[in-house]
């Protein structure tokens, strides 16, 4: 696929293969013990070699946090961390990341929702494109192969209703809505020129419209190409999709609704072409 971004210099890490090492951390807080033994069996089940985390499963404390995601940084064994958790307290340690390390010795980071401001530090930071998701088959495709992820829209999914019409391209970057809207005026890149991702859990359709008027006001949302929306999930009571619509139809930019993000994994960080009138998102890899 031929990218718009062809200026952008993204450091994409060494794709997986079997018998690589990988590292268990869990960097927002501590994870339920069975979390933490699913990802595991599952990441030996595809012929992985797993290591966890000596200090930051059980620990609040944010230095032994930091320190497991450093360590596996610096440690040239292992190919890819992959966060566990479902804590609040990655935005505590995204100062401390070693971005030196992850620009010229890149690791694969892969996590979901609160690692969203993980994933936009080591863009901003250090040009890192990561994987938006967890262990699971989409894993697989993103982070062993070196193809394009196509993620196609689902007809039925509620957020579909949002999609629009038209094509943009740009590089891909986003995720969590609360984590991008706390990423605001600190870690968050420049969006212009970029399509942003958009998904969502547990917000109640106030704190949506709040957090995306912030970010329109703040000039934030300027010069976004395109807008790729996955699932706001137990988003309620009220109709989430008018605030959506309300909030990004004053974009005036193509909108692709009812992507499968959320669940599964995709690049992040990588040039991306929205097709609306497709229903298609076409992703470029973050490994090489």
């Amino acid at each position: 696929m031929q990218s718009a971004y062809e200026y952008v210099d993204v450091v994409r890490p060494p794709r997986l293969r079997a018998g690589d090492h990988v590292r268990v951390v869990a960097p927002t807080g501590a994870p339920e013990q069975a979390e933490v033994e699913r990802a595991t069996q599952w990441l030996k089940d595809q012929g992985l070699e797993v290591s966890v985390g000596p200090r930051g499963l059980d620990a609040a404390d944010d230095g032994d946090r930091v320190e497991d995601v450093n360590r596996a940084l610096r440690d040239l064994s292992i190919k890819a961390i992959v966060a566990v958790g479902a804590g609040s307290g990655a935005h505590r340690i995204a100062d401390d990341l070693d971005f030196t390390t992850a620009a010229h010795l890149p690791t694969l980071l892969v996590g979901l929702r609160e690692c969203t401001i993980l994933h936009l530090a080591f863009w901003e930071r250090a040009g890192l494109a990561g994987i938006y998701g967890g262990p699971d088959q989409s894993f697989v495709a993103a982070a062993f192969g070196t193809e394009p992820v196509v993620v196609r829209a689902e007809p039925d999914s509620h957020t579909g209703e949002l999609t629009t019409g038209g094509r943009a391209s740009g590089v891909l970057l986003g995720g969590d809505q609360e984590q991008i809207a706390t990423a605001a005026g600190w870690v968050l890149p420049s969006l212009h020129g970029a399509i942003l991702l958009l998904e969502a859990y547990g917000l109640r359709p106030g704190q949506i419209d709040r957090q995306l008027t912030m970010l329109h006001r703040t000039g934030r949302l300027k010069g976004v190409r395109g807008v790729a929306v996955g699932r706001y999930t137990e988003c309620g009571p009220g109709n989430v999709l008018d605030v959506l619509r309300d909030r990004l139809a004053p974009l005036g930019v193509p909108i692709l609704g009812g992507l499968p993000i959320g669940q599964g994994a995709i690049p992040v960080g990588t040039p991306a072409m929205l097709d609306a009138d497709a229903g298609t998102l076409t992703i470029e890899p973050a490994v090489s």
